[in-house]
């Protein structure tokens, strides 16, 4: 039976097939002219093309920048700097900041090709711990909402109503079959 079937549907597939020529428009009707071997001229080989390299007209060569910024927060005790100065592909620079407990880190760093990335990290002690800003604030008593009234023309006050409290845990015993 499995033949049979496989013979049918290979016949139904090859009757439903469809020859593709070569360079076949689509019409009906309407095939390619016959060209016999050697009718086209011999093709030429092409010379492979070097790849063109693409100029960005941003890049700069040699780029060079500084930049510096200071800030002392008497409010909040922030209290930061930094410095940077770029030559080229060497970069240096430093900041440094007062932490919480009191005392200034300050790092200084440079960055260049040979080296890479270079860091020192100084710690020194400067006052007392910066204290919170602000006093503390107090809880909010939760705010009570008085019951909706009736809408004219609705029976019903649209309300919420707070779901009820859980029972409290009892653990789960396995009944008893004797």
């Amino acid at each position: 039976m499995a033949i049979k079937l496989l013979l049918i549907a290979t016949v139904v597939a090859v009757a439903s097939a469809q020859v593709v020529y070569p360079g076949y428009s689509g019409y009906p009707g309407v095939l390619p002219a016959y060209h016999p071997p050697g009718a086209y001229p011999p093709v030429a080989p092409v010379a492979p093309v070097a790849p063109v390299a693409k100029v960005d007209p941003y890049h700069d060569p040699n780029p060079s920048y500084s930049f510096a910024y200071d800030v002392n927060d008497v409010t909040t005790g922030d209290s930061k700097n930094q410095q940077e100065t770029r030559q080229g592909d060497v970069v240096t620079g430093s900041y440094s900041l007062t932490e919480p407990d009191g005392s200034r880190r300050t790092v200084e760093y440079t960055a260049d090709p040979v080296n890479g990335f270079n860091a020192v990290v100084h710690k020194t002690p400067v006052g007392a711990p910066i204290a919170p800003v602000g006093a503390p604030v107090a809880p909010v008593a939760p705010k009570v909402v008085a019951p909706v009234p009736a809408l004219p023309g609705y029976p019903y006050a649209p309300r919420y109503v707070a779901p009820a409290p859980y029972a409290p845990y009892a653990p789960y015993a396995p009944p008893y079959y004797g």
